[in-house]
């Protein structure tokens, strides 16, 4: 491609050339935090656009640029409307757009919804890898029953190739039955187990994975879990600030999972310091801080999402996309120079 070209790609185009690439993709995310750690990215604090008469729907812009090899800057434009589900619609949409660092000029745009969930899952995936190095797990607690889960399910069992059972739930019933049956359709092997409560999940698995559209925290205690137990608390709302601070607490980057009424904020605004976090993913993966502070601890790792990983993973299906050849190209995108018009 010349400077100047566009490459256009669309969904089914991206998940095409991301399908069997889960421990590639944790490679690629794992990298990009380490180049993070580094000092080697920018990571502007996202922006949210909410509407006053609906709370529940966002927008959120992520810009971010990463070197370190990656060499891309550019922009995920992603939104959130819950209700999308009662229409049978995803509830997330989402447009990754790629900038030469170079020039700066546009070099890609590509839909982003699908490279999100699995960045997601995948950096969801290497924080157990880490946190929870068992190689038996053979149990994952689910709660919300939603694409970002599923897709978590997905990366775990390339971490646990064991894992054969899954215990749901949902507040919706209907959707958590959708789900076992996407599960057994995805893995035939795989046993889902439709549970009645969040505390019934908390009991019945030392891995769970939370993933739900809460916007206020609606788990006051962790009773039910296990010494030991790792919770992967990816939608960043549902556990109350006084179990933040009961907990050994994993974060991907201290300052953005510090703001916009995340869990992880409350407990900040709840005693007024960020003592409580241990540590961030990417301490640990680069070899510190690898030691819960008690051994019989609950670890909870609770990721922001940072546009890095947006970045990271993007590159890769650029990359793809240039090498076999898919997706539409437009020649000539961008204008001539205003010099030469």
């Amino acid at each position: 491609m010349r400077d100047g070209d566009m490459l256009i790609l669309k969904g089914d185009e991206v998940l095409a050339l991301l399908s069997g690439q889960e421990l590639e993709l944790m490679n690629i995310v794992r990298a990009a935090y380490l180049a993070h750690r580094e000092g080697k990215s920018s990571l502007p604090h996202s922006v949210f656009l909410n509407f006053p008469d609906a709370p529940r729907n966002r927008i959120i812009a992520l810009p971010a640029y990463l070197s370190d090899g990656f060499e891309l800057a550019g922009l995920k434009w992603v939104s959130s409307f819950p209700r999308n589900s009662e229409l049978r619609m995803d509830r997330a949409s989402a447009v990754l757009i790629l900038n030469s660092t170079q020039t700066g000029r546009p070099a890609a745009i590509m839909e982003g919804s699908i490279i999100s969930a699995k960045r997601t899952a995948a950096s969801a995936a290497l924080a157990a890898q880490s946190l929870h190095p068992e190689e038996s797990v053979k149990r994952l607690g689910l709660i919300g029953c939603g694409l970002i889960n599923f897709e978590t399910t997905r990366f775990l069992k390339a971490v646990y190739p064991g894992l054969n059972t899954l215990a749901t739930f949902d507040l919706d019933v209907e959707r958590a039955r959708r789900f076992k049956a996407k599960c057994q359709d995805a893995w035939g092997e795989m046993d889902v187990e439709i549970a009645s409560s969040v505390e019934a999940v908390f009991r019945s698995s030392s891995l769970i994975s939370l993933a739900t559209t809460a916007a206020r925290p609606h788990v006051f205690d962790l009773e039910g879990c296990a010494p030991g137990t790792t919770i992967l608390h990816i939608s960043l709302r549902d556990l109350a600030p006084e179990v933040i601070l009961s907990c050994d607490n994993i974060v991907d980057d201290v300052d953005h999972v510090c703001r916009a009424q995340t869990s992880v904020h409350l407990a900040e605004q709840l005693i007024g310091h960020r003592d409580f976090i241990r540590c961030t993913l990417a301490d640990i993966v680069r070899g510190a801080n690898r030691k819960r502070r008690d051994d019989g601890s609950i670890s909870v790792f609770s990721p922001f999402g940072l546009g890095i990983l947006d970045i990271a993973v993007g590159k890769l299906v650029y990359d793809l996309a240039v090498e076999r050849r898919q997706g539409f190209f437009i020649e000539s995108f961008l204008p001539d120079s205003w010099l030469d018009r």
